[in-house]
């Protein structure tokens, strides 16, 4: 049984994601502070955010997050974190939807002031997620090898850590090409893969999501690693994770609304309590956002 602490990550709101069944989503910069400090309190030490526009849309306005950032950070020292993706969009001629450009989602690099830590997806997918308020059906989500590269190198050079989203093993092996080019050393100890399981095509099962998890430390032998799931699976591939030893555990209505139970929850604090509870079962304790600041290799505030 591991005695290491975790990392509990609550990602609020996603990109689509709505207020439903009794599930408020925070959306405005002042809501999002609100519930980072409730996660806080509850035992969280980084909270994952998409900004939102006045009707709730996902933006990509490094105004919006820049304001997030320091209403955040006038109520507590959790870790933030700004997606990557943004969120896909609909065009109001066609109803297709579509995801941001590269351009767009690298501007979310230069937030002033900075976030303290960044996420990519490795790899592209048919994105299938209606758990997180996406529509249902396949959309192609395009996570160009560009778009990691200059990424990865931005990122690093800043000495803060980056998250990297694995839906599927096949990623892990993208991710390994960049690393014998030489944009990154695979052997560093901050590199950050969170696993997944049913985002897309890929189910979320135990066997799946701990090839992938093995891969990982095959690959990156000094990664630290984490995992989450959809919907109501997101509390049992958690509890998958925390049995093995995982470095950090995301739960959040990003992802998911419901709790163990199976009931809906009404604050993302709830699945934060929820899963330090599971924690303790594991003899597993949350870490601090200074300890976590510690494990990630990042700078002292």
């Amino acid at each position: 049984m591991s005695q290491k602490k975790v990392i509990v990550v609550v990602a609020v709101n996603g990109g689509m994601q709505q207020d439903r069944e009794g599930a408020h989503v925070p959306c405005t910069p002042e809501e999002i502070a609100e519930e980072a400090y409730r996660c806080w309190q509850a035992g969280a030490s980084v909270i994952h955010v998409h900004a939102r526009d006045a009707q709730k849309r996902n933006s990509g306005d490094p105004k919006i997050y820049s304001e997030i950032i320091q209403r955040i950070r006038e109520k507590c020292d959790i870790l933030i974190q700004t997606t990557n993706g943004i969120g896909v969009r609909r065009d109001p001629a066609t109803g297709q939807f579509f995801w941001p450009s590269d351009e767009e989602r690298l501007r979310l690099l230069n937030i002033d002031p900075p976030q303290d830590l960044y996420g990519i997806a490795a790899g592209s997918a048919d994105f299938y997620h209606p758990e997180g308020g996406y529509p249902p059906k396949d959309t192609p989500f395009i996570n160009s090898i560009d778009l990691l590269r200059s990424t990865i190198k931005e990122v690093y050079a800043r000495g803060a850590a980056l998250e990297y989203e694995i839906v599927e093993a096949s990623a892990l092996h993208r991710l390994l090409r960049l690393a014998d080019e030489g944009v990154f050393d695979r052997n560093r100890k901050n590199i950050w893969l969170l696993h997944g399981g049913g985002f897309g095509a890929i189910p979320p099962i135990a066997r799946n999501v701990m090839f992938s998890i093995d891969e990982g430390q095959r690959l990156f032998p000094n990664a630290l690693w984490g995992i989450t799931g959809t919907g109501k699976d997101q509390f049992k591939l958690c509890t998958l994770g925390l049995a093995m030893g995982c470095d950090t555990v995301r739960v959040g209505f990003e992802d998911n609304i419901y709790l163990p139970s199976g009931k809906p929850a009404r604050y993302n604090a709830d699945l934060v309590e929820a899963i330090v509870k599971i924690a303790a079962i594991y003899g597993r304790e949350p870490a601090t956002p200074a300890e976590a600041r510690e494990i990630f290799g990042l700078p002292k505030r």
